[in-house]
């Protein structure tokens, strides 16, 4: 019988810990659960208790989506008492071929939870779930099916609502170009990145209907040297305001924009995953406008803990978004005016009283706009 789809619903520790952002001293500080029942009879004494991750391409000093990813699970590893490398660890993916073999690898040596950190995975997760059945494994990003469309027991699925935290950065944007045109870049085109690009353009259009929105897509998301090709043609468009979500690639756009601004170009980007504010530092000032901060380190770190409690959310279908505090604005404000800041939280507030549905595809938006005419 087919699953029903379920929502994680953080607990008061970790919502409250989500309101941080950044490094790992940033980073929750109490994974949920604790102060809840007791433990399962499936639960593994700390000490004995063992997890890793695997890293896509970009790995795990990608400034964005893997970083994060590996701060969560070094937050989790330090407060479990568990020793880096044996305790908790990660692989790094050169190519997406060494997916299968990183994955099998932290399997066989007996890892009582595997991290696939990106929707990249998808396939190799779902060879090692068939052939392991008692593997326990958790993906981000993508929803693992099989041929009747069914989840697998030993995989736990985590989700976000990335559209609606875009929609947040989006209205910054609408509101601070000053030539109503502004760009996105994506990675690989995918229905994941494509949630994104939709909730930022929704976003732009709901303050700044005249907008003309640019969109490119790398179809990487580990090379720099593209991200700055993208944001020089935008830039040179008209664009004065760059949101990415291309993880390494996305890296390019900072340097093209920290270039122009040190030539005296009034020009922005726009961070995500991470408060990337500091990637767009030059001397004492910023080109980050702001960043959509998508909690995966969290995320790894709740998730992390209940396997260890001995309820690893296998089958589940885990979604985070605004309610949770999973996504939204960076912390860093210091470029965003109050006009912004206050538009922002109007917005926020709509969303979540459910005033606002965020487009996510390319037919919900072109929905969305026929709602603004």
């Amino acid at each position: 019988m087919k699953k029903w789809l379920r929502t994680l619903t953080l607990s008061v520790a970790a919502a409250v810990a989500l309101t941080a952002c950044g490094s790992g001293d940033d980073a929750a500080e109490t994974p949920a659960g604790e102060g809840e029942d007791a433990p399962s009879e499936d639960a593994v004494e700390a000490g004995d208790f063992k997890v890793a991750m695997v890293t896509d391409v970009g790995g795990i000093d990608d400034k964005s989506f893997n970083q994060s990813a590996w701060e969560g699970l070094t937050t989790f590893g330090e407060e479990a008492g568990l020793e880096e490398g044996t305790g908790y660890r990660y692989l790094q993916s050169a190519t997406m071929d060494d997916f299968e073999p990183n994955l099998r690898s932290l399997v066989r040596e007996d890892s009582d939870l595997v991290w696939g950190i990106g929707f990249l995975m998808e396939d190799a997760v779902r060879t090692i779930a068939e052939q392991v059945e008692e593997a326990q494994i958790a993906i981000v990003d993508t929803v693992v099916l099989d041929a009747d469309e069914n989840t697998y027991d030993n995989i736990a699925n985590v989700t976000f609502k990335e559209h609606e935290g875009s929609f947040l950065v989006g209205v910054a944007a609408g509101l601070h170009t000053e030539g109503d045109k502004v760009g996105f870049i994506g990675g690989v085109e995918s229905g994941l990145i494509k949630k994104f690009e939709n909730g930022f353009k929704a976003g732009v259009k709901a303050v700044n209907p005249d907008a003309e929105i640019l969109v490119q897509y790398a179809e990487s998301f580990n090379d720099a040297s593209i991200g700055s090709q993208i944001a020089n043609t935008m830039y040179s468009q008209g664009a004065d305001i760059i949101y990415h979500a291309a993880g390494g690639t996305g890296n390019g756009l900072f340097t093209e924009a920290i270039n122009r601004a040190r030539n005296g170009e009034a020009v922005w980007a726009i961070g995500v995953d991470r408060d990337q504010h500091d990637e767009g530092a030059y001397g004492d000032e910023s080109v980050t406008l702001t960043s959509m901060v998508k909690r995966v380190d969290t995320a790894v770190a709740i998730v992390s803990e209940q396997t260890m409690n001995g309820e690893f959310p296998g089958g589940e279908i885990l979604e985070y978004g605004l309610e949770e505090d999973a996504v939204g604005i960076a912390p860093t404000t210091d470029n965003l005016s109050e006009e912004a800041l206050s538009a922002v939280e109007d917005y926020k507030a709509q969303i979540q009283s459910g005033d606002i549905s965020v487009p996510s595809t390319d037919d919900e938006y072109d929905e969305y706009l026929e709602g603004l005419e």
